[in-house]
């Protein structure tokens, strides 16, 4: 079984009048002002989905800042969820210092979804402010007991759209202040799992966590399955596309490439992500 844990879908509205938004949402315009930036709808995903042999797919839209724009992108993603059962699970997204977020968490998962995120804060790394900002959202998460994405990058390196100013303590005291949360830290949590190998503190603060493989190709080396696996745990890792951005294969060739045994190979796959979403493995 394979689960992509990483994808991003929009509506038709948001995908052919992209230019309509960028003034209101800086990070939208971040990310997705160049035509070359790739925006795909549910049957673009389901049609990649078969062609490339992915059983399910986690879908979710963008952290909006505006309300009505994040509803209207969850809404697409209850739709897509409802229409595509077998296919998709759902998370919903916003702006995760938006003082609605709580109650789009709660009318999301009422509605079917299965989790929060991708969640971001392109303009700022995760301060004391907004790690406290996250605290109700982090309660109706912890009380429907789903996980939640969060966006991350590595602190160092090279600069690309979307990285943001980001540091491995802020992130650190984020997971440190919800230990009762199961979060996925997206794009191998910008390396944080290296630090487990510490002799105190940090693997128990870090026992609910997990990390996705999103954009991994642009960013490590294929040594990065292997590595992040002996330290973090080989159960901890969900393989995430971050579909348009990169297909499946490419992942699934690099994995091969390291001599991984067929036995992570396939939890990476899917057998990690299917355990933390409650998919029966035929």
């Amino acid at each position: 079984m394979i689960i992509d844990f990483h994808t991003h879908i929009f509506p038709s509205f948001f995908r052919n009048e992209r230019n309509l938004y960028f003034h209101e949402e800086p990070g939208f315009d971040l990310l997705y002002r160049s035509p070359e930036s790739g925006m795909a709808g549910k049957r673009d995903l389901i049609t990649n989905m078969d062609k490339e042999g992915v059983n399910w797919s986690v879908v979710f839209g963008f952290p909006w800042r505006k309300v009505d724009h994040y509803k209207r992108h969850n809404d697409y993603i209850i739709e897509s969820v409802q229409k595509h059962p077998d296919r998709l699970i759902g998370f919903c997204c916003f702006d995760p210092v938006s003082r609605d977020a709580s109650k789009e968490v709660e009318r999301c998962l009422d509605a079917g979804l299965k989790g929060v995120g991708e969640l971001a804060v392109y303009d700022s790394d995760f301060s004391g402010d907004v790690i406290a900002a996250l605290n109700e959202i982090m309660a109706v998460s912890s009380q429907y007991d789903v996980p939640i994405l969060l966006h991350t990058n590595e602190p160092v390196g090279h600069q690309y759209h979307g990285k943001q100013s980001m540091t491995l303590y802020n992130l650190y005291n984020l997971i440190k202040r919800y230990p009762s949360n199961r979060i996925v830290l997206a794009h191998w949590g910008g390396g944080l799992f290296f630090y487990m190998l510490m002799k105190k503190e940090v693997r128990e603060v870090m026992a609910n966590v997990w990390f996705d493989t999103a954009a991994s190709p642009y960013l490590y080396t294929p040594e990065i399955y292997r590595t992040a696996g002996e330290i973090a745990g080989f159960d901890r890792i969900f393989f995430g596309s971050d579909y348009p951005l990169l297909m499946p294969e490419i992942y699934f060739k690099e994995m091969e490439s390291t001599g991984l045994s067929t036995e992570a190979v396939d939890k990476f796959k899917g057998m990690n992500a299917a355990t933390m979403l409650g998919i029966h493995l035929e």
